[in-house]
């Protein structure tokens, strides 16, 4: 065989032969499979389920999560895992990595609400009138699982994971007060997620773009003149410009909104008089009004207030509107990041299959989370816990609300697998700030 021949044959082989595989592709795609199989184990799982239980019987209301913080801060411990308290009054953030860039968060919220649980089980419950009805105690118990994985596999990671434990999510905005620390910055992206009632256990959704929309609540105190019922001449009735106040308000919508614009505006608090033949001195009212752009909230902002005091002087009627920014701010719209969600898709698809990844339409809920994602790409997906073997489950924000501890080790192995293979496989952009270490490592 001539020079030339041998040239052209081995031209030949490096053209049509196998290509090999990138080691970090390679590695990427098996970070799953392994990490769940990892969460499955069943000491693990049970370990999930006591951390769970015990957030559950012990509920705290926003900014005041001290006993669910300081079980963090001991598992944290037991694990090795450093981390930063107090953080926004009761936050926990713990760092698993090199301690050195690119950083990824992964996010869950501690609060609970003020409702008495009506469910009978063994983990009632211990405190009256507060209630996990939101599956934030399983969303930290998956965070915490998922800080177990990573730090197992600490040797693995190309970067740092840094592990966000977030007080008041329930309209006190507590993901604006860790932003406002300052312990985010420098981070790349961020994840989070949300137990759903409606999605069968091992299938998750979400979506590119819009997500949950964007709110703001109102109270509003009406003032007229009491007097006896049967003689209104002499009173001046704050319940009849109440009446009309809310009926105007759902004009708003109906008639100011761009019908192709999804917007809310619901009244949901009425409270006046405790008499049957008294007109009473005032009325309160309260609601909230949800949208998918800044600027159509503050337009409903500015409408609300409007509405209310001019109807109210209609009616002879004086009103104040008060809407309490300071304990619940304004929530931007969630909006999912689209490199992210190519990502997600490709990690869950990994992990679960991409029949299981499912696309969903927004909704009008909404979640503090969207406060990271008006300061780095992030994304926000919920993950199925239906069982039709245990029958329906409540929907969330119900005394009867249940989690399906069974999703508890795919909630901790999705956190973890987003983590570690973003720092694997995404290249960030260099950041315009300074570069920051996390030398709590």
């Amino acid at each position: 065989m001539t020079y030339t021949e041998w040239v052209s044959w081995i031209f030949i082989l490096c053209l049509f032969g196998p290509t090999p595989i990138s080691s970090e592709s390679s590695l990427s795609s098996n970070i799953p499979t392994n990490f769940l199989s990892f969460a499955r184990k069943q000491e693990v799982v049970d370990w999930l389920v006591g951390v769970r239980r015990k957030i559950h019987e012990n509920p705290e209301l926003g900014f005041e999560e001290v006993e669910t913080s300081k079980l963090v801060r001991a598992e944290l411990d037991k694990m090795g895992i450093p981390y930063k308290y107090p953080v926004a009054v009761t936050g926990v953030l713990g760092f698993v990595g090199t301690g050195e860039p690119p950083f990824v968060a992964i996010r869950a919220d501690m609060d609970a609400l003020a409702m008495q649980e009506m469910v009978e089980w063994e983990h009632k419950s211990k405190i009256p009138g507060k209630m996990h009805a939101c599956g934030h105690d399983s969303h930290v118990a998956m965070l915490l699982g998922a800080a177990k994985i990573l730090q197992e596999h600490r040797e693995e990671l190309q970067g740092t994971v840094i592990l966000v434990f977030q007080p008041a999510e329930e309209g006190g905005g507590g993901a604006k007060k860790i932003l406002d620390a300052g312990v985010l910055e420098n981070v790349n992206a961020i994840f989070g997620l949300h137990v759903s009632p409606d999605l069968p256990i091992g299938e998750v959704a979400s979506r590119s773009g819009p997500l949950l929309a964007g709110s703001g609540f109102f109270e509003a105190v009406i003032s007229g003149k009491g007097g006896h019922a049967a003689i209104p001449q002499h009173s001046i009735d704050p319940i009849l410009a109440a009446s009309n106040v809310i009926v105007s308000l759902q004009h708003l919508v109906s008639r100011e909104a761009d019908p192709l614009e999804s917007q809310v505006v619901t009244v949901a608090k009425f409270q006046g008089g405790g008499a049957f033949n008294v007109i009473p001195d005032s009325v309160t009212i309260g609601g909230t009004f949800r949208a998918f752009s800044k600027e159509s909230i503050m337009q409903l902002k500015q409408r609300i207030e409007e509405v209310i005091t001019r109807q109210a002087a209609v009616q002879r009627c004086n009103a104040t509107v008060d809407f309490h920014e300071k304990e619940k701010p304004l929530f931007p719209a969630t909006i999912n990041n689209p490199n992210l969600h190519k990502h997600f898709q490709n990690v869950v698809g990994n992990m679960l299959g991409v029949h299981n990844v499912k696309d969903m339409q927004p909704l009008m809920g909404s979640e503090d989370f969207s406060f990271y994602q008006e300061e780095m790409p992030g994304y926000f997906f919920f993950l199925g816990m239906k069982d039709e073997a245990l029958g329906r489950l409540p929907s969330v924000h119900s005394p009867h609300f249940k989690i399906n501890e069974d999703a508890l080790p795919y909630g901790a192995a999705l956190h973890a697998s987003l983590a570690a293979t973003y720092l694997l496989e995404i290249q960030p952009q260099p950041s315009s700030r300074e570069g920051k270490h996390h030398d709590e490592l």
